[in-house]
């Protein structure tokens, strides 16, 4: 079993309106200490065709600032766990993100976006309280998820604009 590995501090302004989570930073993101810096990863693509900007196309502070402007929070539903490699089956020991409390410090928030199984797994039952936000299931962005036609994907994550306006 490797070390424990944590998850990034919360990437959100006080007028979010949508809170994409993830599960854990994989091998890429925590060596780049970047969010979804693998490169097969989907996740930057995903979200600007759904707000209509190309954000794979601008460097790593130009998109969470995109991100932010549009009302976008980030983050993480594991905040540690040991894990060898970045496959969210290998997560063991997990050590779940304090979710309600960043919630409750998003007063705009509309709804709350789950990166993946594992993410709504570990994510849904800590909001599960949270009557005024709505909780979606998106599929992962993760190269790992390949069974999903991209085309799919991008109609499934769409539903963020819908919150955003």
């Amino acid at each position: 079993m490797s070390g424990r590995k944590s998850a990034f501090a919360p990437v959100a302004a006080p007028d979010a309106r949508v809170l994409v989570l993830g599960s854990l930073p994989g091998e890429a993101s925590l060596a780049a200490r970047r969010y979804y810096a693998h490169p097969r990863n989907r996740f930057w693509h995903l979200v600007g065709k759904a707000i209509g900007v190309d954000l794979p196309a601008l460097d790593y502070e130009a998109r969470l600032a995109a991100l932010k402007a549009r009302g976008i929070a980030l983050w993480d539903t594991v905040a540690s766990a040991r894990r060898t490699g970045s496959g969210d089956a290998a997560i063991r020991a997990a050590e779940p993100a304090p979710l309600a409390q960043l919630v409750a410090a998003l007063p705009a928030l509309r709804a709350v976006a789950f990166n993946g199984r594992k993410a709504a797994a570990v994510g849904r039952p800590q909001l599960a309280g949270h009557a005024a936000v709505t909780l979606l299931d998106l599929p992962s962005s993760s190269p790992a998820y390949a069974a999903m036609p991209l085309a799919e994907k991008e109609r499934l994550w769409a539903r963020l604009a819908d919150f955003l306006r």
